[in-house]
């Protein structure tokens, strides 16, 4: 069909064998296999079905101690578990690579100290490289400490505090490190979050943990608020800080991508 109205008309001859040339290139394009698995979301504030809940509103079964891995101590009522000073920094019994986590957080209502001393907590993705919670409204500090930032590494791109006492979101997208077999590595973590809805940092190249002297990458280390130096190449757990100030969470949930 294409060439024979090339013959009868040349100019229209030109679009049509470029239709059929397009149409050939887009059918090869097609991929069919394999078929995205259905995920399903009853309501906005729901996790997705295919999410692994880490804290519903009921207990800490997926947490343990982050050194010596015994019962969480932290207080739960109404569905909300809170941080208090020496409840100790907690770590999902489970490890973890690429995910997507979403968090809800509340710094105390009642403001005690300022700057790093006010709503001080961590989201430490593989234990090793920290999203800061603190509250950030109305509270000046460095930049690449206030909540949103990659600690000490990347300030937010922008400042979504709300109020003490108020319950806040990050919504995490995290790449884990690549290492080769020499333990060098191949490709570093990234990052995406999304701070009460608004981008605060977008896909950020993780310079190494956040919590040594200097960031680092390492095959062997010893994840924060630990002591035992262990394998750190692949999968690990998600742990939150006990910074010393009142910090609650609910609906912690997790997905593996």
């Amino acid at each position: 069909m294409c060439w024979q109205r090339r013959f009868t008309l040349f100019t229209g001859a030109v679009f049509s064998l470029m239709a059929c040339t397009l149409g050939l290139a887009a059918e090869n394009a097609q991929i069919w296999e394999p078929v995205p698995e259905l995920v399903t979301v009853s309501e906005a504030e729901s996790p997705p079905s295919d999410a692994i809940i880490l804290f519903g509103g009921t207990d800490l079964d997926a947490w343990h101690t982050a050194e010596s891995e015994q019962a969480v101590a932290w207080e739960i009522e109404a569905g909300v578990a809170t941080v208090r000073r020496g409840n100790g920094t907690i770590k999902t019994r489970q490890a973890f690579g690429d995910i997507q986590l979403h968090v809800e957080w509340r710094a105390n209502a009642e403001i005690e100290g300022e700057g790093q001393s006010r709503g001080n907590s961590g989201i430490f993705l593989q234990s090793l490289y920290e999203l800061q919670i603190l509250d950030s409204w109305q509270n000046p500090t460095y930049v690449n400490g206030q909540a949103g930032a990659i600690y000490l590494q990347h300030p937010p791109l922008a400042n979504a505090a709300r109020a003490p006492g108020e319950w806040q979101s990050y919504d995490i997208f995290f790449t884990a490190p690549r290492f080769a077999t020499d333990g060098s590595v191949n490709t570093p973590a990234y990052i995406t979050v999304l701070h009460n809805g608004v981008l605060v940092q977008n896909h950020a190249e993780i310079k190494g943990a956040t919590y040594t002297p200097q960031p680092i990458y390492a095959v062997r280390c010893t994840p924060y608020a630990q002591t035992r130096e262990q394998d750190c190449s692949g999968k690990m757990p998600i742990s939150l800080q006990d910074h010393g100030q009142v910090v609650s969470y609910r609906n912690i949930w997790i997905r593996e991508l």
